[in-house]
Parts: C-alpha cells; structure tokens; sequence
C-alpha cells in the first residue's frame, strides 16, 4: 500500500509518499532537476518513474509521457499493476491506475500537483493531501510533511504504515532535501522530526556543493 504527493512549486519538484512496506521513498520517488517529478507504486517498477521522466525531458508533455511509457509494446503484460502519477514544468499533473491495482484506490489531479494511492482507507485520501498541501505554509518540505499529516490523520492507508520519506530538487543537479524514513512503528512522525534538523542547514549544504570555501562550517570534529 502506498500514498504519495507529487508537486510543482515555482522552479522546484517535490515527492512525498509512504507506505506499509519498506524504503518506500528509495523506489516510489522519482525527480529531476528542471525537468519534472513523478511517483511509481504499487506493484512498484521503479524503472518506470525513470521512464516518465525521460519522456518529459524530451518533450516536456506530462500528459504524453504518462501515455508513452503505459502504451509502451513491453510495459503491455505488466502495466495493469502499476499506479503512476507524473507532473512536468507546466499544467496539471496525470496519474495512471492499473486494472490491478491493490485494494480501494483513486488519484486526483490539480495544476501543479497529483496525489495517488492504494489499499486507501477511502477513495478521499487523495484530495485530503492535495487540499491539505493547498492550505499549508511554510517551506516545500514543511508543506509536503503537513499533506502527508493530514492525510493520515483522515484515515490514510487501510493498514499501519511503515515507511516515510520526501525529497526536493531545485535549481541545483542533486536533490536539495532527501530525508526517508524506511522502517518504524511511526515513520511519519520520524519523518517530522528529521525534516525540523535538516531545513535549518539545507541551504548551507547547497553551498558546500556549489561553493565548499564559502560554506559554513558546523564545528563538528575534524571540521576544519
């Protein structure tokens, strides 16, 4: 089971998902840097989160994207299990739910942003994480986590979920913000607590990245 949020905000892409099994963010989360972001789950084939974005990297179309990798000759025997979502520089996101999808299902998509998930509590939990994400304040991160919040707190998924995990990118080649949580009794609320000690040094490690004899240092052994 698995519920995710994928998002546009200005210049940067944002997932969020979590799940019942393990590591669900290592395998559902899918971004790239000025190009867009996407989701792969269920009957997870993480290659297909890579596909989507190839797609839009070459035509920047989410809609055609969706429509290239599930009409694709060798996805045909295998796509009928997967949920996808996939959203690009403009416009709406689009999602895909295979015959087989587990369980009560549903996705909902709005411009900017598309939420999806499986063996749901109730078909609303989609719109909860849009509308929460929609109301929300604060950072990208901050406001992903608060989706994610309230969607549990409505219901979420049918069973206890496991794993937990967001991830950002930006104007930069790497992912800005990464944090997972790949198994806990509360993985979300683990979550919550390492998006409060990564957000105040976020920027600083960008720094490090792009200009290491600016970048602060944080007093740390051997941290000269």
């Amino acid at each position: 089971m698995t519920l995710s949020l994928v998002v546009r905000d200005g210049d940067r892409f944002g997932v969020v998902a979590s799940s019942s099994s393990p590591a669900v963010a290592a395998r559902v989360a899918h971004l790239r840097p000025g190009v867009g972001a996407a989701a792969s789950q269920n009957v997870t084939d993480p290659t297909l989160g890579t596909r989507l974005l190839d797609a839009l990297a070459r035509h920047g179309d989410a809609e055609r994207a969706l429509a290239d990798v599930t009409g694709a000759p060798d996805t045909a025997k295998t796509i009928e299990y997967r949920q996808l979502t996939v959203l690009g520089r403009t416009g709406p996101g689009f999602a895909h739910s295979g015959a087989r999808t587990l369980g009560t299902h549903a996705a909902v998509t709005a411009d900017g942003a598309v939420a999806a998930g499986n063996m749901l509590s109730g078909t609303h939990i989609p719109g909860v994480l849009l509308d929460a994400y929609a109301s929300a304040t604060g950072e990208l991160e901050e406001r992903l986590l608060t989706a994610l919040r309230a969607a549990v707190a409505a219901g979420g998924e049918e069973g206890p979920v496991h794993s937990a995990g967001l991830a950002v990118v930006a104007d930069v080649d790497w992912r800005v913000s990464d944090l997972r949580v790949d198994w806990a009794d509360d993985p979300v609320e683990r979550l919550a607590a390492l998006v409060e000690v990564w957000l105040p040094q976020r920027d600083d490690y960008v720094r490090r990245g792009l200009d290491p004899a600016s970048a602060p240092s944080y007093g740390v052994p051997g941290d000269l």
